[in-house]
């Protein structure tokens, strides 16, 4: 079986990530090349913890470190403040001490607090990242990104905070429920969209493959993935430019989310609903022709994600994209589609005009 590594160049920062099958009992190894030692707290949550916390507590006692596990309850609503005390609890209850580390065992929502946690805890420890979600596989885990939501908007509170390493296994997918999965598979269409129009082509010709979670083609597919997602994260660590064009889709997906109250929609389909809407608006601005508008929408559609907007007021999506980390005094940076495989920031200021191009509740 294929075992893939993506380097990701970033000075002192950097780090290696570890793409395979089967490769999970790997992990103390992994760590002990990362230069880690003491005591790794294990953060995870009561989905994941009872499948995979006995071989990696395993894999690191045999390379010599002394796991200690912090369980979370699990789901996007618990990605707050509250939650996050809970870790900074486990952590003090284990005696946690510079020379220790936290290892993120889950999806999306654990590699962001656990991430905002090393940071944050006795002003920063080391962590290392394993996704066990195709979402937090292809996006989450690598970029440094961290941090938890507030009421009134997504990811508000958090900081950049690298990981020493990233481990990833592609049979950790096999238990995965359908929707979980399919969230992976919409991030995994943003990057040919915007970035690579060879890859989009590959998941047109192959998405039968992954929807039947073929090893191998999984293997590729989250390879390409990272390796894009390092390209972006090297050139530019801190979204201060090109990295904002990973948030395709994510601008009115975060306000989906939010006027939901993170419970209707699972952050990939909102994302897909996002990135249909903003095909519409590249469209509309001339960025991207008709055709290629119905390519992105097909594809979405047949590896069975969502595409119309949930039915609120106008005035409420509105309401909700003010409060976007992408608004600025002149205006909201909004992610187009250059037709497929390319990509282009616009700044928008009037957001009632860019509501009525999309299309609510269809």
């Amino acid at each position: 079986m294929t075992v893939e590594n993506i380097h990701v160049s970033l000075g002192e920062r950097s780090y290696d990530i570890k793409i395979g099958a089967g490769n999970l009992g790997t992990l103390g190894a992994l760590c002990r090349e990362a230069g880690l030692s003491g005591t790794a707290a294990v953060v995870s949550n009561t989905t994941v913890a009872p499948l995979y916390w006995e071989r990696v507590r395993g894999s690191l006692q045999e390379a010599g470190f002394r796991p200690v596990l912090i369980s979370l309850p699990d789901g996007e609503s618990y990605k707050n403040s509250r939650t996050l005390d809970l870790i900074y609890d486990g952590l003090m209850d284990a005696g946690l001490d510079r020379g220790s580390f936290i290892v993120a065992l889950g999806g999306g929502v654990i590699g962001d607090m656990a991430g905002f946690a090393a940071a944050s805890y006795l002003r920063g420890i080391p962590f290392v990242q394993v996704p066990t979600t195709l979402l937090s596989q292809v996006d989450s885990s690598v970029g440094g990104k961290t941090g938890i939501n507030h009421p009134k908007g997504k990811n508000m509170i958090g900081a950049f905070y690298q990981p020493r390493a990233v481990l990833i296994d592609v049979t950790t997918l096999e238990t995965l429920p359908e929707r979980e999965f399919l969230c992976g598979i919409g991030e995994i269409i943003k990057y040919g969209v915007v970035l690579d129009a060879g890859f989009f082509a590959f998941l047109e010709e192959k998405g039968e493959l992954l929807l039947r979670r073929d090893r191998e083609a999984l293997i590729h597919a989250v390879s390409r993935a990272c390796a894009i997602k390092a390209r972006v994260v090297e050139t530019d660590e801190r979204e201060g430019g090109l990295r904002a064009v990973l948030n395709y889709g994510h601008t009115l997906g975060h306000a989906v989310e939010t006027l939901t109250g993170y419970t209707r929609y699972l952050h990939g389909e909102a994302v897909a609903i996002g990135m249909v809407q903003a095909a519409l608006i590249s469209e509309k601005f001339g960025f991207c022709s008709r055709e290629d508008g119905e390519r992105i929408t097909a594809l979405i559609k047949r590896l069975g994600l969502p595409t119309a907007l949930p039915d609120f007021p106008p005035a409420a999506y509105v309401e909700a994209l003010s409060h976007d980390k992408k608004v600025r005094e002149n205006g909201l940076l909004f992610i187009c589609n250059q037709g497929i495989g390319d990509h282009r920031m616009e700044r928008v200021n009037d957001l009632n005009a860019l509501l009525e191009i999309c299309r609510i509740g269809e």
